[in-house]
């Protein structure tokens, strides 16, 4: 496979990922307070949202490279 031939097989991957699980979230630890050999800690669970739009518009442009570094 060519150079955009793998961008786009990447691309398309990471479009329909995108589309498939437009929601992901993933937790963070913080230490808040660390006192000899006692340590207070938080968890803070985040959410990002992936709006559908793009992750289409990039499995298409990723269609786009795989069709056009065939060609070549």
């Amino acid at each position: 496979m060519r150079g955009p031939a793998i961008a786009g097989v990447v691309l398309l991957v990471l479009g329909l990922a995108g589309l498939l699980w437009p929601v992901f979230s993933y937790t963070t630890t913080d230490t808040v307070a660390d006192i000899g050999p006692v340590e207070v800690t938080t968890e803070d669970t985040e959410q990002v949202a992936i709006p559908p739009i793009p992750g289409g518009l990039v499995a298409a442009l990723g269609a786009v490279l795989i069709v056009s570094g065939r060609r070549r």
